[in-house]
């Protein structure tokens, strides 16, 4: 329970920051007892900072509209047998590929998992706060040749964008 009186209350309330407040509340005096000021502040902000940012995240992640919003890459199954480089995953798990503007493509067969390593990609650049939306493309609005010479993969590409004005564009096929 904190210490702080009503109006102090409503004034956090009105400026708009009552996850600040919320945290300040949160506040165990038993715990914090021997804390100084400045250190139970800073608890306060960092579990305020906590609930913005998984609160961002989550917005991010439900307006990307993703097929598969449970999709995860640290929870794929049967790595090695698919023929997948848990290193390379890993690798695309931290959104670097984002930073220096370059595309990701998954091939392979109806079935195969493309769409669900997709949506577990785009939720790790959400919760990198990279914005993200999913289109998906119909084979007459492929470029001529669809992708390569398997048109089962034309018939079932996605296009996944980092929104915003300057970002970059990634598309997984």
């Amino acid at each position: 329970m904190s210490r702080i009186d009503i109006e102090t209350k409503r004034k956090l309330r009105e400026m708009g920051v009552t996850t600040l407040l919320d945290a300040f509340d949160a506040q165990d005096d038993t715990l914090t007892l021997g804390l100084a000021f400045e250190e139970r502040v800073k608890l306060a902000v960092d579990d305020a900072h906590s609930v913005f940012t998984q609160t961002k995240v989550e917005g991010l992640i439900r307006r990307a509209n993703l097929r598969y919003p449970n999709a995860d890459l640290r929870r794929l199954d049967l790595v090695e047998e698919r023929g997948l480089d848990r290193s390379m995953l890993a690798g695309l798990g931290t959104c670097s590929f984002i930073d220096r503007q370059q595309n990701v493509v998954f091939q392979g067969f109806t079935g195969s998992g493309k769409s669900y390593l997709g949506c577990a990609l785009a939720k790790a650049a959400c919760r990198c706060q990279w914005p993200m939306r999913t289109a998906r493309r119909r084979p007459a609005e492929l470029p001529a040749g669809g992708h390569g010479n398997c048109p089962l993969m034309a018939n079932r590409s996605a296009h996944l964008g980092v929104g915003g004005v300057g970002h970059a564009r990634s598309s997984v096929v």
